[in-house]
């Protein structure tokens, strides 16, 4: 296993938590663990494992990124991965408020509508 798989498996359960990675890891098949190794690689083993700046920070840039680009099916993942970033509600809301004016103001409201959705299942779970 080259260090840059470990570093990302490492900062991929820092950030997605160790139950979201499990699930993950036992799903993988032979179809698809070329693909699991580049994200391990080069999203969590060099983007997200780079000080450059914090996991709050990057954790915005994500969701802003997410949302204004339409990829809509990964914004619960992340609002969930907040509570190991340290990215606050106020945090996201400001992230898809940048969205709404430079990307529109539908993939705002979608990212939105998804995040309180995924918060609201976060708090049910605390109880």
């Amino acid at each position: 296993m080259s260090e840059r798989i470990e570093t990302g498996m490492a900062v991929r359960r820092k950030v997605l938590g160790d139950a979201h990675v499990d699930r993950a890891e036992a799903n993988k098949t032979d179809f698809d663990a070329p693909f699991q190794t580049l994200i391990t690689e080069a999203a969590w083993g060099t983007v997200w494992a780079s000080d450059a700046i914090s996991l709050r920070e990057r954790s915005m840039l994500t969701l802003a990124l997410l949302a204004a680009t339409g990829n809509f099916e990964e914004i619960p993942m992340h609002i969930r991965a907040t509570v190991n970033t340290g990215a606050s509600e106020a945090d996201v809301i400001e992230a898809f408020q940048h969205v709404a004016i430079y990307a529109g103001v539908p993939k705002a409201n979608h990212a939105i509508k998804l995040a309180k959705a995924t918060y609201a299942e976060m708090r049910e779970d605390k109880t």
